[in-house]
C-alpha cells in the first residue's frame, strides 16, 4: 500500500513540476505560444492560462492529499509488548562468552 502512495507521489510531483516550468513567470507562457489575440481558437491565450493555473492547484493539492495520506500506509508496530519481548528474547539467546576469573592478590 506504501508503494502505491509513493508512485502517486512521485507521478503528480513530476506533473506539477511539468506544468510549473510550462507556465510563463509573467503570465505569458504557453499561452504566448498561440499567437496571443486570436479570440476564435478552441484552446485561446485566456483559456490556456486558466488551465495551467487550475492544474496547478488541482496538483499541489493532491500532492498534499496523498503525502498525508501516506502516513498511514506506513507499515508501524503498534504494540509494545512484541518489541519488549523480542528485545528479551535476543538478550536471552545472546551467547555470553566464559571469561577467565581475576587473579587474586597473595
Amino acid at each position: 500500500m506504501y508503494t502505491i502512495f509513493a508512485i502517486l507521489i512521485i507521478i503528480t510531483s513530476i506533473l506539477l513540476v511539468l506544468v510549473v516550468l510550462v507556465q510563463n513567470p509573467k503570465g505569458g507562457g504557453l499561452s504566448s505560444s498561440f499567437g496571443g489575440g486570436a479570440g476564435n481558437q478552441i484552446m485561446g491565450a485566456k483559456k490556456t492560462t486558466d488551465f495551467l493555473e487550475k492544474a496547478t492547484w488541482f496538483l499541489a493539492t493532491a500532492l498534499i492529499v496523498l503525502s498525508l495520506a501516506s502516513n498511514f500506509a506506513i507499515p508501524r508496530n503498534t504494540t509494545v509488548e512484541s518489541t519488549e519481548i523480542k528485545a528479551q528474547d535476543m538478550i536471552d539467546d545472546a551467547v555470553i562468552p566464559n571469561l577467565p576469573a581475576a587473579p587474586t592478590a597473595e
